[in-house]
């Protein structure tokens, strides 16, 4: 029997094997591990074979604060922890509650579950269990699937579990292309019936609206809309535009500025069959990010013509006034989420930028950097659960990838 102190046996008073094990059993060890100090627990997680280490973070004796106190250690490495979390011994469910326990930092908890050690079918397992809860405010990539069609200047809608992706172009051809994603994989849904980058949208997977772009140099109104299969034909825009913000449904949708040779300020409404005016952006401007109700929506960022713009404003159906400005100014973003609590990601300031910013319905703060710096990209989805996808990285090359916000 290992001795004690204070009757509490901790790791140091446990032996070792040849074969690096504990000369006892797991549920011992668990306890002993829960007794030990954090940062020598630590030590020992790192020189311990991985499903070891796997079936005692899973056992009942060592409590999911514990183990996440010492998975944020600095002695234990992300690529350590990733091949515990990637064991069979470790349960998803356990896993989950280590993710969802504040002792383990958003910072760590991202450099594990992005790190090449574990899979990207444990990774999205663990993410997607309900033990899993906690707002961790990064983007996650590892187990998330690619769009089909690498492509920028595209447009989307819906949630991060039911994403739609539309338009958009690849080098310089326009794209028709529509792509579904259903939480891990995007696969080919109808295409439009006018090829176009430049383009907005709103709504849902299954009620989609499309709207505006560039197509072939025209500047379009083009609006369609999106049933789950196939675009029908919508009523078109009253004005002419590339490069607008859209928010809203598909029976009850909002565009705001644009570009038609000029910044414009112009805001439409639809109803579900015809666009009408309604009241105009404060500052005029095109390449923005917009999201929200069609009565409660959001406007940030762009360019006036001369330069980005941290400019955010709010609509109560009617008119717009000023919100709090973004902390970076920047155009060709994306955002989602809803006026008291929006998401913008990406862009390009002085750069092609990571820059995510959360919006809760006053002022916005920093939020965790994109995986991969990207602008004319395009968002759908919640504050808590956006979805980005597509976009232009250095060099403007277009690229498939896809993050999800946690």
């Amino acid at each position: 029997m290992p001795k004690s102190v204070s009757g509490v046996t901790k790791l140091s008073e446990l032996t070792i094997d040849t074969q690096g094990y504990f000369k006892t059993d797991i549920a011992t060890v668990a306890t002993a591990v829960n007794a030990t100090d954090t940062a020598d627990a630590a030590l020992y997680f790192e020189g311990l074979d991985a499903g070891y280490i796997a079936s005692i973070c899973d056992n009942a004796n060592l409590p999911a604060a514990k183990a996440a106190s010492i998975f944020d250690n600095t002695n234990t490495t992300a690529a350590k922890a990733a091949s515990i979390f990637n064991h069979d011994n470790l349960t998803v469910a356990k896993a989950a509650s280590i993710v969802n326990d504040t002792n383990l930092s958003s910072s760590k908890a991202h450099s594990i579950l992005e790190n090449s050690n574990l899979s990207g079918s444990k990774c999205r397992d663990i993410v997607d269990n309900p033990n899993r809860t906690r707002f961790l405010h990064i983007w996650l990539s590892n187990g998330v699937g690619s769009l089909g069609t690498a492509r920028r200047d595209l447009a989307g809608c819906g949630s991060q579990t039911a994403g739609l992706s539309f338009g958009g172009r690849a080098n310089l051809n326009d794209k028709a292309t529509t792509e579904e994603y259903d939480g891990a994989t995007w696969s080919a849904g109808g295409d439009l019936g006018t090829a176009r980058h430049n383009l907005a949208g709103c709504g849902a997977q299954t009620a989609g609206l499309s709207f505006a772009g560039n197509a072939a140099g025209t500047y379009e109104a083009t609006t369609e809309e999106y049933d789950g299969t196939s675009w029908s034909a919508g009523g078109n825009l009253n004005t002419a535009r590339e490069r607008p913000g859209g928010a809203g449904t598909q029976t009850a949708g909002l565009s705001f500025g644009g570009y038609d040779g000029s910044a414009l300020a112009v805001t439409e409404e639809y109803d579900g069959t015809s666009w009408s005016t309604g009241g105009n952006l404060g500052t005029a401007r095109y390449a923005l990010a917009g999201c929200g109700e069609q009565n409660a929506a959001l406007s940030f960022g762009g360019y006036n013509g001369s330069n980005n713009v941290a400019t955010t404003e709010e609509y109560d159906g009617t008119s717009w006034s000023a919100g709090g400005d973004l902390g970076t100014a920047r155009r060709n973003l994306a955002g989602c989420g809803a006026q008291t609590a929006a998401l913008s990601i990406g862009g390009y300031s002085s750069e092609i930028v990571a820059t995510t910013e959360e919006y809760d319905g006053t002022s916005w703060s920093a939020g965790g950097d994109l995986e991969q710096p990207r602008c004319e990209l395009a968002g759908c989805g919640t504050q808590t659960a956006g979805l980005s996808f597509g976009g232009a990285v250095s060099g403007s090359a277009n690229v498939d990838i896809t993050e999800e916000y946690l």
